[in-house]
């Protein structure tokens, strides 16, 4: 993901969990707060409870490139995408199926959207 795509700041990050609204998944918790921005920017995290180092970066891995084919339909607004434990079981195609629900609830992207691979 480009770096001016992303959320990289603790400041950011806290900003739009205090600002922003919260749509949950088995997979992922999605905080969405509004941008003045032209294009949407995306932070990733996942806590201890997804599991070790090595179950939590794959997760996040695997979100950002989850949410990479997304960008360029997703209206500018302040993202984080939080992992929860079963995405560390997941695959590509799932994190992405529950992206694009998360992505349509918070009303981030049109319903006719079909990811780029």
């Amino acid at each position: 993901m480009e770096r001016r795509f992303r959320l990289t700041r603790s400041m950011e990050f806290k900003r739009v969990r205090d600002e922003g609204k919260s749509y949950a998944h088995p997979f992922v918790v999605l905080v969405v707060s509004p941008s003045q921005l032209d294009h949407p920017r995306i932070g990733v995290t996942a806590g201890h409870t997804v599991g070790g180092a090595l179950q939590r970066n794959r997760a996040k891995r695997l979100l950002r490139e989850a949410a990479r084919s997304f960008i360029p339909s997703l209206q500018p607004a302040q993202i984080i995408l939080i992992a929860r434990a079963p995405l560390a079981k997941a695959n590509l195609s799932e994190t992405r199926q529950a992206l694009e629900q998360l992505f349509n609830r918070a009303n981030l992207i049109s319903s006719q959207h079909e990811p780029t691979a």
